[in-house]
């Protein structure tokens, strides 16, 4: 999932102290797991999006790094992008750098700039393919992932077919200056040409455009070397200009570098069977969007919620919870909605793309568009009135959910905004934990975090290798909005409530719901 409104020592514990739930001391477990530093072999494409931690602008990073396998980063290459230097992305090498892997992998590792400076990332491990990242130089909150290349890929004919994107960050179409959020599907040829597609822009400046038709434009891979050694190239969508890097024929990463804004994101190939009618969409989704409520100071709102298609355009069993500004919102199961129903897109046949509404009696309309890549996974953006927010929507697989058939050792991701006045501030998180079959403190594990804003001075925002314990509760069966009490320990600990739904026994979607924060990510079961 991806955010826009995002998304340390003594004064970071007098903020936790007066804005989190208290917590008692915490004591991480000791890592155990069958990763190391050869699990981080090879050459891996990364992304990752937040905001300046001293100016609070957008920034966008995208690039390429070689580990060896034995703690040393060989070579690298990104374009970064921060709006508030009032300066257009730059492309810069890595020369060479070090990391460590835990037994449990989670890590750290530092990248030298050639020419100097570094950028220093906390990262998870899902596998020795891909995994979770945060920043944690206490220079900007971003987060993101990586997945590991496939060099071979690395030409114009490797991006053939259709692909689903999903970009999100900032436009200077209005003034002020907004969030966007732009989803959709495009058609490569494999010989340097965009042929066609559609998307769907949500920008502050006016309301959610309904699907555009995507004009014929180019990509081209760079000629200087960085395209054949790093996946490099640049790419006109829509008429903006993007620079990417390939991690294969499957999935590709975007950053937008022109005048108009800067957004960051992926395509993803789409394969399987592509709903192309209503009677193709049926069983149940859970989805989660974060983002911002166009306005004002453009407030943090993210919403979470699990819906079932009936194949013939109703939705049922609808349950939705939000949290805007620290203010919390449930929808229950078939109470509270009506007018729930979806369509898929007949106009825009093949595009992926179809949407969903309710109107809630608490809430007003709600109203979603999305564009699936496999049958079973899609990218969505919230198209309700005033809100600008994006995410992901994954097919839940049959319940009952139970703590112990959720078991497993996960690495999660969550980031947000800790509602402090009269700034608030970002705070992302990356870590891993084991989750136990058992009822009380049945989550266990460790963390790295960065809580960085403009009220937060003087000192770095980051916290490494904090202790992390709490209770996952069912509710009812699981499908629907379960509960997580987790205690975050370092030199303040603090607690957090989350609501939780299950996609399936290795994907969990979680929103906060105290009135401090608006902090919500993703908990991935480790394959390793």
């Amino acid at each position: 999932m991806k955010r826009m409104a995002l998304p340390i020592a003594a004064v970071l514990a007098c903020f936790l102290a007066a804005c989190s739930g208290s917590g008692s001391s915490v004591t991480p477990p000791p890592p155990s797991g069958n990763f190391s530093n050869a699990s981080l072999s090879g050459q891996y494409a990364f992304s990752m999006s937040g905001r300046n931690g001293s100016t609070g602008g957008f920034v966008g990073r995208i690039g390429s790094f070689s580990a060896d396998g034995n703690g040393h980063i060989t070579s690298g290459l990104e374009d970064v992008l921060d709006l508030s230097s009032g300066q257009p992305a730059s492309t810069v090498t890595f020369s060479d750098g070090a990391y460590q892997i835990q037994s449990n992998g989670r890590g750290v590792a530092t990248f030298n700039v050639t020419g100097g400076g570094t950028l220093q990332i906390s990262l998870s491990l899902k596998s020795n393919t891909e995994g979770l990242l945060i920043q944690t130089d206490g220079v900007a909150s971003a987060s993101g992932n990586f997945e590991l290349q496939t060099p071979a890929k690395f030409s114009n004919n490797a991006m053939l077919g259709k692909y689903v994107f999903d970009f999100s960050g900032i436009s200077f179409a209005g003034s002020p200056p907004s969030v966007v959020s732009t989803v959709g599907e495009f058609a490569a040829d494999g010989n340097g040409n965009v042929t066609s597609g559609t998307l769907d822009i949500n920008d502050g400046s006016f309301n959610p455009s309904g699907a555009i038709g995507v004009s014929p434009s180019s990509y081209l891979l760079d000629t200087n070397g960085n395209g054949t050694n790093f996946g490099r190239g640049t790419m006109v969508l829509n008429g903006k200009t993007y620079a990417f890097f390939i991690v294969d024929n499957t999935r590709i990463k975007f950053l937008e570098e022109d005048a108009t804004g800067g957004s960051e994101g992926e395509a993803f190939a789409q394969s399987g069977a592509i709903p192309v009618q209503n009677s193709d969409l049926k069983g149940s989704f859970v989805f989660l969007t974060g983002g911002a409520v166009a306005g004002g100071n453009f407030g943090p709102i993210a919403r979470l919620g699990r819906m079932t298609a009936d194949g013939s355009g109703g939705v049922n069993t609808l349950v939705f919870d939000q949290n805007e500004d620290g203010n919390n919102t449930h929808v229950s199961a078939n109470s509270g909605s009506s007018n729930a129903v979806y369509a898929i897109d007949t106009a825009n046949a093949g595009s992926g793309r179809g949407t969903f509404s309710f109107h809630s009696s608490s809430l007003g309309d709600i109203s979603y568009v999305f564009y699936f890549y496999s049958p079973t996974r899609a990218v969505i953006q919230d198209a309700s009135l005033k809100v600008i927010a994006d995410g992901a929507m994954l097919a839940q697989a049959s319940g009952p959910f139970t703590t112990s058939n959720v078991a497993g050792n996960f690495i999660f991701d969550w980031n947000g905004l800790q509602l402090v006045n009269p700034s608030p501030f970002d705070e992302t998180f990356v870590g891993q934990a084991v989750q136990s079959g058992s009822g009380n403190n049945n989550l266990r594990g460790q963390a790295d975090f960065a809580e960085l804003g403009l009220t937060v001075i003087s000192t770095s925002g980051v916290t490494l290798n904090a202790a992390i314990s709490g209770t996952l509760t069912m509710n009812g069966d699981g499908t629907q909005d379960n509960t997580y009490k987790i205690a975050v320990g370092g030199s303040s600990p603090f607690t957090v409530n989350f609501k939780a739904y299950i996609a399936d026994s290795s994907n969990i979607l979680v929103i906060c719901y105290d009135g401090n924060r608006t902090t919500s990510g993703v908990q991935i079961q480790q394959t390793q």
